[in-house]
């Protein structure tokens, strides 16, 4: 069997029996939807080979594995490096290497490996992720990423990015720094966050009886209105433009929302 038939006949059929694809809310990712980069950009519209995973198994719009395969006649640990890369590159814990009749385990974080006999239930991988139970985990998890009716999807390290800053506030920290370079897509982290503490009610009180209030702060006139008209995937009610004019006018800050945009030197 070629590597396309040893999948078909042997890899899929393991990964459905073990409620992947099955499961509600669990997800088999493949090839196009396995994309980690297009490619470094050479010049003159060449990039070199992009980088894609063979299996991505994604539950509760998390990405918790990646698996690796090769064709049925090779060693079943020959893809182990390249599962190892991909598991690195996207901060996930759990990965395999399979040639579709034996399957080789990693766990990334403790460095055991190990042979398994069966790829584990969506359920048993997500406790095997997060030993922890944490409720607001879950209910931030459950809020799929804006894709903007199915156009687009968030690169991987902004995916990183935005579990890592919810992780972070599932486990009541009070101050998270985001450091990026300019072109990574600052303003789509930022609504990515906004979007998910929005819809999944989270406020200071942390009670989930309403959604919170947020405050996105720019330098510049031209980056507030910019990343106003980024999040208009939001109810035109829940945004409010924040202006010195109208607060000279009306002679109070406007309430009436529930994410707000200015500059620093209106802020102060």
């Amino acid at each position: 069997m070629n590597e396309a038939e040893t999948r078909a006949e042997l890899i899929d059929p393991a990964l459905v029996a073990s409620g992947w694809g099955v499961v509600e809310n669990s997800r088999i990712l493949r090839e196009r939807n396995c994309i980690i980069s297009e490619g470094r950009i050479l010049g003159q519209g060449k990039r070199v080979k992009p980088e894609i995973a063979d299996y991505i198994l994604e539950y509760n719009n998390i990405k918790l594995a990646v698996i690796e395969a090769k064709k049925e006649s090779l060693h079943y640990t020959e893809g182990v490096a390249q599962a190892k890369t991909y598991a690195q590159k996207l901060q996930i814990r759990h990965t395999y290497a399979t040639n579709g009749k034996r399957t080789y385990h990693i766990d990334m974080e403790t460095g055991k490996e190990q042979d398994v006999f069966k790829y584990p239930t969506p359920q048993e991988l997500w406790g095997m992720t997060f030993k922890e139970q944490n409720s607001w985990r879950d209910e931030f998890a459950k809020v799929p990423f804006e894709s903007k009716s199915g156009t687009f999807s968030p690169r991987y390290y902004q995916e990183i990015a935005v579990n890592k800053t919810l992780e972070a506030v599932a486990n009541n920290k009070q101050r998270i720094l985001l450091t990026l370079a300019t072109g990574t897509g600052k303003t789509v982290i930022a609504f990515q966050i906004a979007w998910k503490l929005f819809k999944s009610r989270w406020n200071l009180n942390r009670d989930g009886g309403r959604q919170p209030r947020i405050l996105i702060l720019a330098d510049r006139n031209i980056l507030a209105d910019q990343a106003y008209n980024s999040f208009s995937a939001f109810a035109e009610d829940a945004l409010i433009r924040i202006a010195p004019d109208e607060i000279k006018k009306k002679g109070k800050v406007p309430k009436n929302g529930s994410i707000f945009f200015t500059i620093f030197q209106t802020f102060i």
